[in-house]
C-alpha cells in the first residue's frame, strides 16, 4: 500500500471505495484459508508447546475453528520470563533512537498488512469493516505517537538546575525491566500493540498473554514486531487463561510492571497482589458506565446519531460504551423517537461483510450476560427495542444479539450501575443540569463521558462538574468513544483506571520508566 492508497479510521469512515470493498473480500478468504491449524506459543524465539489446548472459535459462526493454541503452565511463564530477563540488558542498552526506528518499521507493516489483519479481526474479535480497520490503523498510530513522544523529550533526558559551577546534574527515565502485557478481546490489535509499543520503545522486554478469546491476532502481532526486528528475547507470546496463564504470568517474581486491561474486578485483584516485598507499577485499564447527557438546547439528531454510535458500535462491548442517557424532560420524547429510527436502521451479521454494522458478541458467556440483563430490562422497565436473541437464518450460528434500549427504570437498578459490555443502553430523564451530573457521576467508573448541549455556560459546568477522563461535547461521531491517538489521550479515573495517565498521551511511555537523578562533580 502506497501513501496514496493509505487507509485509516478517518478515510475509511468517509466511506468504503470499490477498490476497499474488494480488498477486505480478499483478505477475509485468505485469512479463512488459514484457519484450524495449531500455533504454539513464542518464547525466546522458539515453539513451544504444553499438554493442554483450547479451540479459538468464531463468535460469527461458531462452527469455525480459527485455531488450536497451548494453555501456558507455570512453567511455560517462567521460561519466557527468564528469557525476558536475559534479553534486558541488551535491549535496553540500545541507543532509543534504534528502538524508534524499529517500532516504526513494525507500525509501516502493520499498515501495509492493513486488510488482513483487520479481516483476521472480523473473524475472531466479531468487529465489523469501519471498527476493525480502526483497531489496525490505530495500532500503527499508536506506535509512531509512543516514537514520537521518545523523540520530543530526547529520550527522557534532561538537564536540571546547578547548586554550583562544577556541578552537574540530568534527570534521565530508565526502564524497569520486564512487563507483562494481559491484553483483551476487544481491541485485540491496539491494546496490545500499543502497551507492546510503549514498554519496548521504552526500553523494556514484554511478555504479552493475549486474551484466549482473541490468540490468532496476538500472534499476527508478536510476529510482526520480530519481523521489524525486535529481539525474540524481548518480545514473548505465551496463551492461555486469566485464571491459570494470566496468574502465573502476574505473580512471578521476575516480572516488574503489569499492563492489564480488562475488568475491574480482575484488575483490582491483580493490582493488589502485584506488589509484595516493595512497591512496582501496576497499569490497570478497567471498565466504564458511561454516561451521555442531553440539554434541551441540544441538537437532539446529532445526540441520538453519537449516542447510538458508542453505546451499539462493537456491540456495547467497549470499556468506553455508553450504557446510560440522560435526556432533559422537556425533550426525552423527541429524542427517544430518533435514537429508535437510528437503532431500528442497523444492520446485523457477519461483520466480515460489506454493509454489516452490528456483529456478534464474543462468547456464550457474554449470550447468557445479555439474555439475564434483557430479562430484568423487561421485568423491571421499558424495553422499547430489541431485548432477545437473533438466531434467524445465517444468525443461528453465532452470539448475535439485538440492540437494546431501556426506559424506565430507577437510577440506582443494576443496568444503571453495573458495566454491562453488551448493547444495551439505559435512558432516563431530568430535571436540571445539577441533577443530570449528579447522576452522571453516580458510579464507581469515571472513564468517558458525553454531553450534548447549545450553551456555552451549560458546557463549562459540565466540564468542571463531571468525573471521567475523556469527555466529548456535542459530537456526532460518537458520544463516548472513539479516542485516537495524539487527539483524545484515552484513560479513566475512579474505578477505570490506576495511573492517571492515558494512552495515546502525553504522559504514556514515561509510565514504563522510572526517573534516576544524576549529579556529577567536575
Amino acid at each position: 500500500m502506497n501513501a496514496t492508497e493509505r487507509v485509516t479510521y478517518a478515510t475509511l469512515a468517509a466511506g468504503q471505495t470499490e477498490e476497499f470493498r474488494r480488498k477486505y473480500d480478499e483478505a477475509v478468504a485468505r485469512v479463512r484459508a488459514g484457519f484450524g491449524a495449531k500455533h504454539p506459543h513464542r518464547i525466546d524465539g522458539h515453539e513451544v508447546t504444553s499438554e493442554r489446548w483450547f479451540e479459538d472459535r468464531s463468535p460469527v459462526d461458531t462452527r469455525i475453528v480459527i485455531g488450536h493454541f497451548p494453555i501456558g503452565t507455570a512453567a511455560d511463564v517462567d521460561r519466557a520470563v527468564s528469557a525476558a530477563r536475559r534479553a534486558y540488558p541488551d535491549w535496553s542498552g540500545r541507543p532509543w533512537q534504534e528502538r524508534c526506528a524499529i517500532i516504526r518499521r513494525a507500525a509501516d507493516m502493520i499498515e501495509e498488512r492493513g486488510f488482513e489483519l483487520s479481516a483476521l479481526v472480523s473473524l475472531e474479535a466479531g468487529k465489523n469493516r469501519l471498527e476493525a480497520m480502526g483497531d489496525v490503523t490505530e495500532t500503527a498510530d499508536l506506535a509512531r505517537y509512543y516514537c514520537e513522544q521518545m523523540e520530543k523529550n530526547g529520550g527522557f533526558d534532561r538537564p536540571m538546575a546547578r547548586f554550583t559551577s562544577n556541578e552537574e546534574t540530568r534527570s534521565v527515565l530508565k526502564p524497569f525491566g520486564v512487563w507483562a502485557i494481559i491484553s483483551p478481546f476487544n481491541f485485540p490489535f491496539a491494546l496490545a500493540g500499543g502497551p507492546i509499543s510503549g514498554a519496548l520503545v521504552a526500553g523494556n522486554t514484554v511478555v504479552l498473554k493475549p486474551s484466549h478469546e482473541t490468540p490468532l491476532t496476538a500472534l499476527a502481532l508478536h510476529d510482526i514486531f520480530i519481523e521489524a526486528g525486535v529481539p525474540t528475547g524481548a518480545l514473548h507470546l505465551v496463551f492461555g487463561t486469566g485464571p491459570e496463564t494470566g496468574e502465573a504470568l502476574t505473580s512471578h517474581p521476575g516480572v516488574d510492571g503489569i499492563l492489564f486491561t480488562g475488568s475491574k474486578a480482575v484488575g483490582m485483584n491483580i493490582y493488589h497482589r502485584f506488589s509484595k516485598d516493595f512497591p512496582k507499577p501496576c497499569i490497570t485499564e478497567m471498565g466504564g458506565k458511561n454516561p451521555a447527557i442531553v440539554m434541551d438546547s441540544a441538537d437532539l439528531a446529532d445526540a441520538a446519531e453519537g449516542i447510538m454510535k458508542s453505546a451499539f458500535g462493537l456491540q456495547g462491548q467497549k470499556c468506553s460504551a455508553c450504557s446510560r442517557v440522560y435526556v432533559h424532560a422537556s425533550v426525552k420524547d423527541k429524542f427517544l423517537e430518533l435514537l429508535l429510527q437510528k437503532t431500528a436502521a442497523i444492520t446485523v451479521g457477519d461483520p466480515s461483510a460489506h454493509g454489516v454494522w452490528l456483529g456478534p458478541v464474543i462468547h456464550q458467556r457474554a449470550y447468557k450476560d445479555y439474555a439475564k440483563y434483557a430479562e430484568l430490562a423487561w421485568k423491571d422497565g421499558k424495553v422499547l427495542a430489541g431485548g432477545k436473541a437473533l438466531t434467524d437464518g445465517a444468525l443461528a450460528h453465532g452470539y448475535f444479539v439485538a440492540p437494546t434500549i431501556v426506559d424506565g427504570l430507577p437510577h440506582d437498578h443494576t443496568l444503571f450501575q453495573n458495566e454491562l459490555f453488551v448493547p444495551i443502553v439505559c435512558v432516563a430523564s431530568f430535571d436540571t443540569l445539577e441533577q443530570a451530573l449528579d447522576l452522571a457521576n453516580g458510579t464507581e467508573y469515571g472513564l468517558t463521558a458525553g454531553f450534548f448541549s447549545a450553551h456555552q455556560k451549560e458546557i463549562d459546568r459540565f466540564l468542571e462538574r463531571i468525573e471521567a477522563g475523556v469527555v466529548y461535547i456535542n459530537r456526532k461521531a460518537g458520544a463516548t468513544t472513539g479516542a485516537w491517538p495524539g487527539v483524545q489521550p484515552f484513560g479513566g479515573w475512579k474505578g477505570s483506571g490506576s495511573s492517571g495517565k492515558a494512552s495515546g498521551g502525553l504522559y504514556y511511555v514515561q509510565q514504563f520508566m522510572r526517573e534516576q537523578s544524576r549529579t556529577i562533580v567536575h
